[in-house]
């Protein structure tokens, strides 16, 4: 597997070598862990339902996360924050995705970041649906999964199918279209509930979300690529 240290063009966002490499993971160790994760869920899940009743909460759990993709995009990873600071925690957490969207170890959110928030959710399943948490946490999860496959997918790979070439012009069109809408990558539906679907005809990247980056990335253009 290619080793999260690769030397891909990509802004630098921390001098600390550990906080760095903390930052970036390669679609290789992404599926590696993923794929051990979903394994011991299903087995812990295993007998806590009936199978008509563990598809149903498969099913809860993954509309949950799309739920929850659109509104971190949205409102969390857009956020336009007046204060400098908040603005550089921003630009960390997604705004240098929209500078260097090609960057084959950004394209993927990092355990640092998935495993804290899995954790909280999985805590808030188990408090309020108690044993049948088991298989709608697992559904969750692999909503969790296929969206940021199917992210990693838009930006690196061609996608040739209908299907993919769908997913895959929906969300750039978000990068090189207008950044305040498209903010689904898998659960589509919900930009349509919230009209925030982009419209035929729509102009370019808002000028807004722009100044924002542009605010923040003098900070980190003169940094070399992690080696």
């Amino acid at each position: 597997m290619k080793s999260p240290t690769s030397s891909d063009k990509r802004l630098r966002l921390f001098e600390n070598r550990w906080l760095e490499t903390l930052t970036v993971i390669s679609v290789g160790w992404f599926v590696a862990i993923w794929s051990g994760v979903l394994a011991w869920l299903g087995f812990s899940a295993w007998g806590s339902a009936s199978a008509l009743e563990g598809v149903a909460l498969i099913g809860l759990g993954w509309l949950m996360f799309t739920m929850l993709e659109y509104t971190l995009h949205r409102f969390v990873f857009h956020w336009k924050p007046k204060s400098e600071m908040m603005a550089k925690v921003v630009f960390i957490m997604h705004g240098n995705h929209h500078v260097e969207p090609t960057d084959k170890l950004r394209s993927l959110m990092p355990p640092v970041v998935s495993f804290p928030i899995g954790f909280a959710v999985a805590a808030l399943f188990d408090a309020t649906m108690g044993t049948a948490s088991g298989w709608a946490f697992f559904g969750f999860v692999m909503g969790y999964v296929a969206y940021d496959l199917t992210h990693y997918a838009s930006h690196q790979w061609p996608m040739s199918s209908r299907l993919g070439q769908r997913f895959k012009r929906y969300h750039l069109k978000h990068h090189f279209i207008a950044e305040h809408g498209n903010y689904a990558v898998t659960g589509l539906f919900w930009d349509r509930v919230f009209g925030t679907q982009i419209k035929l005809g729509e102009r370019r990247n808002s000028q807004k979300q722009e100044t924002l980056n542009e605010r923040v990335l003098s900070d980190y253009e003169a940094v070399e690529p992690a080696e």
